[in-house]
Protein backbone atom coordinates (compact mmCIF):
# COMPACT_ATOMS: atom_id res chain seq x y z
CA UNK A 1 0.00 0.00 0.00
CA UNK A 2 2.94 2.40 -0.52
CA UNK A 3 2.32 5.52 -2.54
CA UNK A 4 3.72 6.66 -5.69
CA UNK A 5 5.32 9.90 -4.55
CA UNK A 6 7.26 10.46 -7.79
CA UNK A 7 4.36 11.76 -9.63
CA UNK A 8 4.75 14.90 -10.31
CA UNK A 9 2.28 15.84 -13.45
CA UNK A 10 -1.04 17.38 -12.68
CA UNK A 11 -4.34 14.86 -12.37
CA UNK A 12 -5.89 14.70 -15.13
CA UNK A 13 -9.58 12.70 -16.83
CA UNK A 14 -11.92 14.86 -14.02
CA UNK A 15 -14.55 14.26 -16.89
CA UNK A 16 -14.73 10.32 -15.52
CA UNK A 17 -16.52 8.53 -12.39
CA UNK A 18 -14.53 6.62 -9.82
CA UNK A 19 -16.65 3.53 -9.40
CA UNK A 20 -14.99 0.05 -7.97
CA UNK A 21 -11.50 1.63 -8.63
CA UNK A 22 -11.99 2.09 -12.20
CA UNK A 23 -12.22 5.63 -13.61
CA UNK A 24 -15.52 5.16 -15.97
CA UNK A 25 -18.09 7.40 -18.01
CA UNK A 26 -21.21 7.94 -16.53
CA UNK A 27 -23.88 6.23 -18.16
CA UNK A 28 -26.59 9.12 -17.82
CA UNK A 29 -28.08 10.89 -20.39
CA UNK A 30 -27.48 14.39 -18.27
CA UNK A 31 -23.86 16.04 -18.42
CA UNK A 32 -22.75 18.05 -15.22
CA UNK A 33 -20.95 21.17 -16.93
CA UNK A 34 -18.46 22.20 -14.00
CA UNK A 35 -17.49 26.26 -14.62
CA UNK A 36 -15.48 28.40 -13.11
CA UNK A 37 -17.60 31.24 -10.60
CA UNK A 38 -16.16 33.99 -11.51
CA UNK A 39 -15.50 34.42 -14.96
CA UNK A 40 -17.90 31.65 -16.06
CA UNK A 41 -14.88 29.21 -18.03
CA UNK A 42 -15.50 25.59 -17.98
CA UNK A 43 -13.88 23.35 -16.31
CA UNK A 44 -14.98 19.96 -17.34
CA UNK A 45 -18.03 18.22 -18.50
CA UNK A 46 -18.98 15.31 -16.16
CA UNK A 47 -21.59 12.73 -18.27
CA UNK A 48 -23.06 11.85 -15.31
CA UNK A 49 -23.92 8.64 -13.60
CA UNK A 50 -26.91 6.50 -12.98
CA UNK A 51 -28.86 4.87 -10.22
CA UNK A 52 -27.10 1.58 -11.89
CA UNK A 53 -23.80 2.69 -11.16
CA UNK A 54 -24.80 3.85 -7.99
CA UNK A 55 -25.59 0.05 -7.47
CA UNK A 56 -22.25 -0.70 -8.96
CA UNK A 57 -20.43 1.14 -6.08
CA UNK A 58 -22.10 0.06 -3.48
CA UNK A 59 -20.99 -3.44 -4.19
CA UNK A 60 -17.75 -2.48 -4.26
CA UNK A 61 -17.47 -0.69 -1.33
CA UNK A 62 -19.67 -3.79 0.59
CA UNK A 63 -17.12 -6.47 -0.90
CA UNK A 64 -13.91 -4.38 -0.25
CA UNK A 65 -14.63 -2.87 3.15
CA UNK A 66 -14.66 -6.41 4.50
CA UNK A 67 -10.92 -6.91 4.16
CA UNK A 68 -9.99 -3.81 4.61
CA UNK A 69 -11.66 -3.83 7.92
CA UNK A 70 -9.04 -6.53 8.44
CA UNK A 71 -6.47 -5.24 8.00
CA UNK A 72 -3.53 -3.85 11.02
CA UNK A 73 -3.97 -0.53 12.51
CA UNK A 74 -0.78 0.08 10.97
CA UNK A 75 -1.39 -0.62 7.67
CA UNK A 76 -4.75 1.73 7.36
CA UNK A 77 -3.13 4.49 8.92
CA UNK A 78 0.36 4.45 6.20
CA UNK A 79 -2.34 4.93 3.38
CA UNK A 80 -3.30 7.75 5.95
CA UNK A 81 -0.18 9.30 5.81
CA UNK A 82 0.57 8.63 2.09
CA UNK A 83 -2.41 10.76 1.42
CA UNK A 84 -1.02 13.78 3.77
CA UNK A 85 2.08 13.35 1.91
CA UNK A 86 0.51 13.53 -1.53
CA UNK A 87 -1.48 16.75 -0.36
CA UNK A 88 1.81 18.79 0.59
CA UNK A 89 3.18 17.93 -2.51
CA UNK A 90 0.23 19.14 -4.45
CA UNK A 91 -0.80 21.74 -2.50
CA UNK A 92 -0.63 24.64 -5.15
CA UNK A 93 -2.53 22.20 -7.61
CA UNK A 94 -5.39 21.47 -4.96
CA UNK A 95 -5.43 25.48 -3.82
CA UNK A 96 -5.61 26.22 -7.51
CA UNK A 97 -8.74 24.10 -7.99
CA UNK A 98 -10.51 25.35 -4.91
CA UNK A 99 -10.18 28.77 -6.40
CA UNK A 100 -11.41 27.84 -9.82
CA UNK A 101 -14.10 25.59 -9.16
CA UNK A 102 -15.61 27.04 -6.10
CA UNK A 103 -14.72 30.32 -6.38
CA UNK A 104 -12.59 30.56 -3.00
CA UNK A 105 -10.00 33.40 -2.34
CA UNK A 106 -6.96 32.51 -2.41
CA UNK A 107 -6.64 33.39 1.36
CA UNK A 108 -9.42 30.66 2.06
CA UNK A 109 -8.52 28.28 -0.29
CA UNK A 110 -4.95 28.23 2.12
CA UNK A 111 -7.43 27.77 5.06
CA UNK A 112 -9.11 25.23 3.81
CA UNK A 113 -6.07 22.86 2.27
CA UNK A 114 -4.74 23.86 5.92
CA UNK A 115 -7.94 22.28 7.62
CA UNK A 116 -8.03 19.15 5.03
CA UNK A 117 -4.62 18.32 5.49
CA UNK A 118 -5.16 18.43 10.14
CA UNK A 119 -8.00 16.11 9.51
CA UNK A 120 -6.26 13.51 7.62
CA UNK A 121 -3.53 13.87 9.92
CA UNK A 122 -5.80 13.44 12.97
CA UNK A 123 -7.28 10.47 11.11
CA UNK A 124 -4.28 8.52 10.73
CA UNK A 125 -4.44 8.18 14.43
CA UNK A 126 -7.20 6.54 14.48
CA UNK A 127 -6.78 3.17 13.78
CA UNK A 128 -4.73 3.12 17.09
CA UNK A 129 -7.50 4.74 19.12
CA UNK A 130 -10.23 2.53 18.76
CA UNK A 131 -10.37 0.18 21.50
CA UNK A 132 -13.10 -1.87 23.46
CA UNK A 133 -14.06 -2.67 26.92
CA UNK A 134 -14.21 -5.54 29.54
CA UNK A 135 -17.26 -4.89 32.27
CA UNK A 136 -18.22 -7.06 35.12
CA UNK A 137 -21.49 -8.93 34.78
CA UNK A 138 -23.93 -9.60 37.74
CA UNK A 139 -24.32 -13.08 36.28
CA UNK A 140 -21.79 -15.71 37.58
CA UNK A 141 -18.73 -16.58 35.77
CA UNK A 142 -19.80 -14.37 32.80
CA UNK A 143 -17.44 -11.80 31.14
CA UNK A 144 -18.93 -8.92 29.06
CA UNK A 145 -16.68 -7.68 26.03
CA UNK A 146 -17.70 -4.61 24.42
CA UNK A 147 -15.66 -4.15 20.82
CA UNK A 148 -16.12 -1.17 19.31
CA UNK A 149 -15.84 -2.35 15.00
CA UNK A 150 -15.90 -0.71 11.61
CA UNK A 151 -19.68 0.15 10.62
CA UNK A 152 -19.58 -0.85 7.32
CA UNK A 153 -20.24 1.42 4.04
CA UNK A 154 -20.48 5.29 4.45
CA UNK A 155 -22.68 7.50 2.25
CA UNK A 156 -21.48 10.62 1.98
CA UNK A 157 -23.08 13.64 0.38
CA UNK A 158 -20.85 16.93 0.06
CA UNK A 159 -21.44 20.46 0.21
CA UNK A 160 -20.09 23.22 -2.38
CA UNK A 161 -18.82 25.64 0.08
CA UNK A 162 -15.68 23.96 1.80
CA UNK A 163 -15.90 21.13 -0.85
CA UNK A 164 -12.18 19.58 -0.22
CA UNK A 165 -12.22 20.09 3.73
CA UNK A 166 -16.10 19.04 4.73
CA UNK A 167 -15.62 15.55 2.62
CA UNK A 168 -12.25 14.57 3.67
CA UNK A 169 -13.89 15.54 7.24
CA UNK A 170 -16.15 11.89 6.66
CA UNK A 171 -13.90 10.30 4.19
CA UNK A 172 -10.78 10.12 5.83
CA UNK A 173 -11.87 9.13 9.52
CA UNK A 174 -14.50 6.20 7.89
CA UNK A 175 -11.83 4.93 6.27
CA UNK A 176 -9.34 4.83 8.77
CA UNK A 177 -11.48 2.94 11.17
CA UNK A 178 -11.90 -0.01 8.48
CA UNK A 179 -15.12 1.55 6.79
CA UNK A 180 -15.94 2.33 2.91
CA UNK A 181 -17.29 5.26 1.29
CA UNK A 182 -19.89 5.75 -1.45
CA UNK A 183 -19.66 9.80 -2.02
CA UNK A 184 -21.98 11.97 -3.98
CA UNK A 185 -20.06 15.64 -4.67
CA UNK A 186 -22.07 18.32 -5.05
CA UNK A 187 -23.08 19.58 -8.31
CA UNK A 188 -21.29 22.85 -8.38
CA UNK A 189 -17.98 21.38 -6.94
CA UNK A 190 -17.44 17.78 -8.39
CA UNK A 191 -13.74 17.56 -8.35
CA UNK A 192 -12.90 19.49 -5.35
CA UNK A 193 -15.83 17.38 -3.39
CA UNK A 194 -14.45 14.13 -4.62
CA UNK A 195 -13.00 13.44 -7.74
CA UNK A 196 -9.62 15.46 -6.58
CA UNK A 197 -9.71 13.35 -3.29
CA UNK A 198 -9.74 10.00 -5.34
CA UNK A 199 -7.46 10.61 -7.21
CA UNK A 200 -5.10 11.47 -3.58
CA UNK A 201 -6.26 7.90 -2.46
CA UNK A 202 -5.63 6.17 -5.44
CA UNK A 203 -2.17 7.85 -5.32
CA UNK A 204 -2.11 7.25 -2.02
CA UNK A 205 -2.39 2.98 -2.50
CA UNK A 206 -6.30 2.68 -1.32
CA UNK A 207 -7.13 -0.60 -2.35
CA UNK A 208 -9.78 -0.65 -5.11
CA UNK A 209 -13.49 -0.55 -4.21
CA UNK A 210 -12.95 1.33 -0.93
CA UNK A 211 -13.47 5.18 -2.05
CA UNK A 212 -16.30 5.35 -5.16
CA UNK A 213 -16.98 9.02 -6.11
CA UNK A 214 -20.91 8.98 -8.07
CA UNK A 215 -21.40 11.86 -9.66
CA UNK A 216 -25.06 12.39 -10.56
CA UNK A 217 -28.11 14.28 -10.43
CA UNK A 218 -30.16 14.75 -7.20
CA UNK A 219 -33.28 13.56 -9.23
CA UNK A 220 -31.22 10.25 -10.63
CA UNK A 221 -29.66 9.04 -7.67
CA UNK A 222 -30.21 11.96 -4.31
CA UNK A 223 -32.73 9.94 -2.52
CA UNK A 224 -31.45 6.57 -3.67
CA UNK A 225 -27.94 7.09 -2.28
CA UNK A 226 -29.56 7.28 1.35
CA UNK A 227 -32.38 4.56 0.85
CA UNK A 228 -29.96 2.16 -0.75
CA UNK A 229 -29.66 -1.29 1.58
CA UNK A 230 -26.02 -1.20 1.82
CA UNK A 231 -24.77 2.05 3.98
CA UNK A 232 -25.06 1.64 7.43
CA UNK A 233 -25.09 5.49 8.07
CA UNK A 234 -25.19 8.56 5.86
CA UNK A 235 -23.12 11.83 6.05
CA UNK A 236 -24.71 14.57 5.18
CA UNK A 237 -23.08 18.79 5.65
CA UNK A 238 -25.32 21.02 3.88
CA UNK A 239 -28.84 23.08 4.38
CA UNK A 240 -31.60 22.00 7.43
CA UNK A 241 -34.39 21.39 4.86
CA UNK A 242 -32.29 18.83 2.72
CA UNK A 243 -31.11 17.32 6.13
CA UNK A 244 -34.14 16.96 7.57
CA UNK A 245 -35.12 15.32 4.12
CA UNK A 246 -32.44 13.02 4.25
CA UNK A 247 -33.18 12.09 7.83
CA UNK A 248 -36.99 11.14 7.02
CA UNK A 249 -35.17 8.90 4.51
CA UNK A 250 -32.69 7.32 6.09
CA UNK A 251 -35.28 6.50 9.07
CA UNK A 252 -38.52 6.28 7.26
CA UNK A 253 -37.95 3.52 4.31
CA UNK A 254 -36.96 -0.47 4.33
CA UNK A 255 -33.56 0.29 5.56
CA UNK A 256 -32.81 1.95 9.12
CA UNK A 257 -29.78 4.22 9.56
CA UNK A 258 -27.31 6.11 11.19
CA UNK A 259 -26.81 9.71 10.48
CA UNK A 260 -24.70 12.67 11.14
CA UNK A 261 -25.94 15.83 10.16
CA UNK A 262 -24.04 18.88 10.01
CA UNK A 263 -26.60 21.96 8.76
CA UNK A 264 -27.33 25.43 8.56
CA UNK A 265 -26.30 27.83 11.15
CA UNK A 266 -27.20 31.21 12.08
CA UNK A 267 -23.92 32.16 14.49
CA UNK A 268 -24.55 35.14 16.21
CA UNK A 269 -21.14 37.63 17.04
CA UNK A 270 -21.61 39.21 20.39
CA UNK A 271 -19.79 42.28 20.87
CA UNK A 272 -20.33 43.07 25.13
CA UNK A 273 -19.53 46.97 25.77
CA UNK A 274 -16.15 46.19 27.73
CA UNK A 275 -14.78 44.37 24.44
CA UNK A 276 -11.75 45.45 22.53
CA UNK A 277 -13.59 47.26 19.62
CA UNK A 278 -10.65 47.31 17.46
CA UNK A 279 -10.20 43.13 17.62
CA UNK A 280 -13.81 42.85 17.67
CA UNK A 281 -14.02 44.80 14.47
CA UNK A 282 -11.45 43.06 12.70
CA UNK A 283 -12.50 39.81 13.53
CA UNK A 284 -16.20 40.65 12.77
CA UNK A 285 -14.94 41.35 9.11
CA UNK A 286 -12.81 38.33 8.64
CA UNK A 287 -15.45 35.77 10.39
CA UNK A 288 -18.13 37.45 8.14
CA UNK A 289 -15.99 37.83 4.54
CA UNK A 290 -14.22 35.06 4.38
CA UNK A 291 -15.26 33.14 1.19
CA UNK A 292 -18.31 35.55 1.22
CA UNK A 293 -19.65 34.12 3.81
CA UNK A 294 -20.68 30.94 2.30
CA UNK A 295 -19.61 29.09 5.44
CA UNK A 296 -22.59 28.07 7.85
CA UNK A 297 -20.21 28.56 10.68
CA UNK A 298 -20.09 32.29 8.90
CA UNK A 299 -20.91 35.30 11.26
CA UNK A 300 -24.63 35.82 10.56
CA UNK A 301 -25.62 38.14 13.02
CA UNK A 302 -23.76 41.02 14.88
CA UNK A 303 -24.90 41.45 18.56
CA UNK A 304 -23.63 44.45 19.71
CA UNK A 305 -24.30 45.96 23.51
CA UNK A 306 -26.09 49.42 23.34
CA UNK A 307 -22.94 51.44 25.22
CA UNK A 308 -20.55 50.28 21.82
CA UNK A 309 -23.39 49.88 19.49
CA UNK A 310 -22.53 53.51 17.43
CA UNK A 311 -18.59 53.31 17.75
CA UNK A 312 -18.82 49.63 16.67
CA UNK A 313 -20.70 50.34 13.55
CA UNK A 314 -19.02 53.38 12.66
CA UNK A 315 -15.44 51.26 13.07
CA UNK A 316 -17.02 48.70 11.24
CA UNK A 317 -18.40 50.45 8.32
CA UNK A 318 -14.82 51.85 7.92
CA UNK A 319 -12.73 48.73 8.02
CA UNK A 320 -15.32 46.80 5.61
CA UNK A 321 -14.48 50.06 2.70
CA UNK A 322 -11.09 48.59 2.59
CA UNK A 323 -11.60 45.18 1.54
CA UNK A 324 -10.83 44.03 -1.47
CA UNK A 325 -13.70 42.40 -3.67
CA UNK A 326 -13.45 40.74 -7.34
CA UNK A 327 -10.35 38.13 -8.94
CA UNK A 328 -10.11 35.45 -6.01
CA UNK A 329 -6.70 34.61 -7.44
CA UNK A 330 -5.31 37.51 -6.08
CA UNK A 331 -4.14 37.23 -2.71
CA UNK A 332 -5.48 40.91 -1.63
CA UNK A 333 -8.73 40.19 -2.76
CA UNK A 334 -11.11 39.63 0.20
CA UNK A 335 -14.33 39.00 -1.54
CA UNK A 336 -14.86 36.51 -4.84
CA UNK A 337 -17.64 35.32 -6.66
CA UNK A 338 -20.86 33.33 -5.37
CA UNK A 339 -21.15 29.90 -6.37
CA UNK A 340 -24.03 30.44 -8.45
CA UNK A 341 -26.76 32.38 -10.02
CA UNK A 342 -29.15 31.07 -8.39
CA UNK A 343 -27.43 32.12 -4.82
CA UNK A 344 -27.24 35.52 -6.25
CA UNK A 345 -30.84 35.69 -6.88
CA UNK A 346 -31.49 34.83 -3.42
CA UNK A 347 -28.91 37.38 -1.69
CA UNK A 348 -30.39 39.54 -4.20
CA UNK A 349 -34.26 38.75 -2.79
CA UNK A 350 -32.54 39.07 0.69
CA UNK A 351 -31.20 42.38 0.10
CA UNK A 352 -34.65 43.94 -1.29
CA UNK A 353 -36.00 42.05 1.88
CA UNK A 354 -34.38 43.98 4.71
CA UNK A 355 -34.92 47.21 3.08
CA UNK A 356 -38.30 46.16 2.71
CA UNK A 357 -38.64 45.30 6.68
CA UNK A 358 -37.06 48.43 7.60
CA UNK A 359 -33.01 47.87 8.00
CA UNK A 360 -30.52 50.73 6.86
CA UNK A 361 -28.28 49.77 4.27
CA UNK A 362 -25.29 51.62 5.28
CA UNK A 363 -22.71 50.03 2.64
CA UNK A 364 -23.53 48.13 -0.65
CA UNK A 365 -22.07 48.02 -4.46
CA UNK A 366 -22.99 47.36 -7.73
CA UNK A 367 -23.34 43.04 -8.53
CA UNK A 368 -21.18 42.13 -10.80
CA UNK A 369 -21.49 38.82 -12.54
CA UNK A 370 -21.45 36.84 -9.33
CA UNK A 371 -19.48 38.96 -7.29
CA UNK A 372 -22.11 40.52 -4.80
CA UNK A 373 -19.73 43.25 -2.67
CA UNK A 374 -20.28 43.26 1.29
CA UNK A 375 -23.46 45.12 2.10
CA UNK A 376 -24.33 46.22 5.64
CA UNK A 377 -27.58 46.81 7.83
CA UNK A 378 -27.99 48.66 10.68
CA UNK A 379 -31.30 49.05 12.45
CA UNK A 380 -31.88 45.64 12.23
CA UNK A 381 -34.11 43.47 14.61
CA UNK A 382 -34.60 40.19 15.77
CA UNK A 383 -37.74 39.55 13.90
CA UNK A 384 -35.94 40.62 10.66
CA UNK A 385 -35.18 38.15 7.82
CA UNK A 386 -31.84 39.10 8.01
CA UNK A 387 -31.65 38.03 11.62
CA UNK A 388 -33.87 34.75 11.39
CA UNK A 389 -32.50 32.86 8.32
CA UNK A 390 -29.33 31.86 7.32
CA UNK A 391 -27.76 34.59 4.78
CA UNK A 392 -25.12 32.52 2.78
CA UNK A 393 -23.94 35.58 1.47
CA UNK A 394 -22.10 38.37 2.30
CA UNK A 395 -24.45 40.69 3.80
CA UNK A 396 -24.60 41.56 7.15
CA UNK A 397 -27.09 43.10 9.87
CA UNK A 398 -26.57 44.68 12.63
CA UNK A 399 -28.74 44.36 16.23
CA UNK A 400 -28.48 46.52 19.28
CA UNK A 401 -29.03 44.65 22.54
CA UNK A 402 -30.02 46.81 25.52
CA UNK A 403 -27.36 45.23 27.48
CA UNK A 404 -26.19 41.76 28.28
CA UNK A 405 -29.08 39.57 29.17
CA UNK A 406 -30.48 41.35 25.90
CA UNK A 407 -27.59 40.15 24.02
CA UNK A 408 -27.81 36.55 25.12
CA UNK A 409 -31.39 36.69 24.55
CA UNK A 410 -30.82 37.92 21.21
CA UNK A 411 -28.35 35.28 20.19
CA UNK A 412 -30.83 32.43 22.12
CA UNK A 413 -33.25 33.32 19.69
CA UNK A 414 -32.86 30.88 16.53
CA UNK A 415 -33.63 27.40 15.43
CA UNK A 416 -30.16 27.11 14.65
CA UNK A 417 -27.39 26.27 16.89
CA UNK A 418 -24.84 25.70 15.04
CA UNK A 419 -21.71 28.05 16.30
CA UNK A 420 -21.21 31.69 17.91
CA UNK A 421 -18.39 34.31 19.38
CA UNK A 422 -18.61 37.02 22.17
CA UNK A 423 -15.93 39.61 22.55
CA UNK A 424 -15.13 40.85 26.12
CA UNK A 425 -11.92 41.23 28.14
CA UNK A 426 -13.86 39.58 31.21
CA UNK A 427 -13.10 36.22 30.77
CA UNK A 428 -15.46 34.93 33.59
CA UNK A 429 -17.93 37.20 31.85
CA UNK A 430 -17.00 35.95 28.69
CA UNK A 431 -17.13 31.96 29.80
CA UNK A 432 -20.42 32.71 31.78
CA UNK A 433 -22.10 34.01 28.61
CA UNK A 434 -20.59 31.29 26.08
CA UNK A 435 -22.45 28.55 28.50
CA UNK A 436 -24.89 30.33 28.32
CA UNK A 437 -25.53 29.79 24.01
CA UNK A 438 -27.23 26.91 23.25
CA UNK A 439 -24.93 25.99 20.00
CA UNK A 440 -22.87 23.41 20.15
CA UNK A 441 -19.50 25.72 19.78
CA UNK A 442 -19.21 29.07 21.10
CA UNK A 443 -15.37 31.00 20.96
CA UNK A 444 -14.28 34.13 22.96
CA UNK A 445 -12.66 36.68 21.60
CA UNK A 446 -11.83 34.93 18.14
CA UNK A 447 -14.40 34.59 15.31
CA UNK A 448 -17.51 31.89 15.00
CA UNK A 449 -15.35 30.23 11.86
CA UNK A 450 -13.49 27.97 14.06
CA UNK A 451 -12.74 23.62 12.94
CA UNK A 452 -9.79 22.14 15.33
CA UNK A 453 -9.89 18.61 13.60
CA UNK A 454 -9.27 17.34 17.36
CA UNK A 455 -12.26 18.91 19.38
CA UNK A 456 -16.15 18.25 18.41
CA UNK A 457 -17.90 19.97 15.94
CA UNK A 458 -21.56 20.34 15.63
CA UNK A 459 -24.49 21.89 16.52
CA UNK A 460 -27.77 21.78 18.39
CA UNK A 461 -31.51 22.54 17.68
CA UNK A 462 -32.10 22.71 13.62
CA UNK A 463 -27.95 22.51 13.44
CA UNK A 464 -27.50 19.20 13.23
CA UNK A 465 -26.87 15.71 14.68
CA UNK A 466 -23.66 14.12 15.60
CA UNK A 467 -20.28 15.52 16.02
CA UNK A 468 -16.82 15.49 13.68
CA UNK A 469 -13.50 15.48 14.43
CA UNK A 470 -11.30 13.76 17.52
CA UNK A 471 -12.82 10.86 19.19
CA UNK A 472 -16.33 11.86 19.04
CA UNK A 473 -16.60 10.92 15.39
CA UNK A 474 -15.02 7.79 16.09
CA UNK A 475 -17.89 7.12 17.82
CA UNK A 476 -20.00 8.26 14.77
CA UNK A 477 -18.10 6.15 12.23
CA UNK A 478 -18.11 2.48 14.34
CA UNK A 479 -20.76 0.68 15.56
CA UNK A 480 -20.49 -1.19 19.10
CA UNK A 481 -20.75 -4.67 19.53
CA UNK A 482 -21.60 -6.70 23.09
CA UNK A 483 -20.30 -10.25 23.36
CA UNK A 484 -20.31 -11.96 26.70
CA UNK A 485 -18.46 -15.07 27.85
CA UNK A 486 -20.11 -17.94 30.18
CA UNK A 487 -16.95 -19.18 31.55
CA UNK A 488 -18.96 -22.19 33.62
CA UNK A 489 -22.30 -23.86 32.94
CA UNK A 490 -25.02 -21.38 33.87
CA UNK A 491 -28.01 -23.10 35.91
CA UNK A 492 -31.34 -21.44 34.36
CA UNK A 493 -34.62 -21.53 36.00
CA UNK A 494 -36.15 -24.29 33.73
Amino acid sequence: MSANNTNTSAYSDFHLQYIAGEWQKGKDDSVNTNTNPYNGDELVKIQQATEEQLNEAYEAASQAQQEWAKQTPAARAAVLYNAVNILDQRQEEIVNWLIKESGSTRIKAMVEFGATRAITLEAATFPNRVHGEIRPSNTPDKENFIYREPIGVVAVISPWNFPLHLTQRSIAPALALGNAVVLKPASDTPVTGGLLLAKVFEEAGLPKGLLNVVVGSGSEIGDAIVEHKTPSLVSFTGSTSVGKHIGELANGGEYIKKVALELGGNSPFVVLKDADIDQAVKAAAFGKFLHQGQICIAINRIIVEDALYDDFVTRFLEHVKTLQVGDPDKMETAVGPIINEKQVKSLKDKIAKAQEEGAKMILSGEIDGQVVPPHIFTDVTREMDLSRNEVFGPLVGIIRAKDEDDALSIANDSMYGLSSAVFTQDLAKGLRFARGIKAGMTHINDISVNDDSNAPFGGEKNSGIGRFNGEWVLEEFTRLHWISVQHQPREYPF
